[in-house]
């Protein structure tokens, strides 16, 4: 079998392509663990010592270990599952955000998946708490890096199969939107601009995605 040659899809400097899923950050890959997340993980889990970060034998980068037993403590982003609820007018539900970040804002449905579930569990909880809403999660519209806040964002179209829409702490209003009119302007993510577009690409493409919103606005 013949070896394909990949070349072409690394640049002149040897770093990858950041991938589709980079569209939703604007921070530079390769920095490490964000100071924010490093200021929680100082003590080793194991024995209670001090954490060390340094090199590493074995290791392409610099790592976090404990100098009295050796244990590696590994910093890994976190996977938040969430879902483009459809309806059977082919409306998209959103959620204005009743808490931060980016309250007020327009996002979909999701949250951090719990170590117990699958994710397509996790999609289908947190719609429901959030929104009321019982849905089927379908095809994967899309998976979205957010270095800014080290976790990556998984997206499903999903079809409503029950529930009534109602408010939640987590969402002060849940509207259905016809595909022309999302909400470009008050989209509180990248992750959730970049979400939608990939979705009117493969069943609206016969629109235009709008602007992404003023995102300082809402992220720091």
């Amino acid at each position: 079998m013949r070896r394909k040659d990949h070349s072409s899809r690394v640049p002149a400097g040897g770093q990858p392509d950041r991938g589709a899923d980079g569209r939703s950050t604007d921070i530079a890959s390769g920095r490490g663990t964000p100071p924010w997340l490093a200021a929680t993980v100082r003590f080793c889990s194991r024995c209670g010592a001090e954490l060390v970060f340094g090199p590493l034998d074995g290791e392409h980068r610099h790592r976090l270990v404990c100098p009295g037993c050796a244990f590696i403590s590994y910093v890994n982003p976190r996977l938040v599952a969430t879902t483009l609820p459809i309806t059977d007018a082919g409306e998209i539900v959103l959620i204005r955000r009743g808490i931060e970040p980016a309250i007020g804002a327009w996002a979909q449905p999701g949250g951090f998946l719990e170590i117990d579930e699958t994710v397509h569990e996790a999609a289908v909880r947190e719609t429901v708490e959030e929104t009321g809403l019982l849905v089927e999660p379908g095809e994967i519209v899309g998976l979205y890096s957010r270095l800014e806040a080290s976790v990556v964002v998984l997206v499903y179209e999903a079809r409503i199969v029950g529930g009534a829409a109602r408010p939640s702490p987590e969402a002060t209003e849940v509207v259905a939107f016809p595909p022309e009119a999302i909400p470009w302007a008050g989209i509180g993510f990248r992750t959730t601009y970049w979400a939608l577009v990939d979705w009117l690409r493969l069943r609206r493409p016969d629109l235009e995605p709008g602007n992404p919103p003023d995102r300082s606005r809402w992220e720091g």
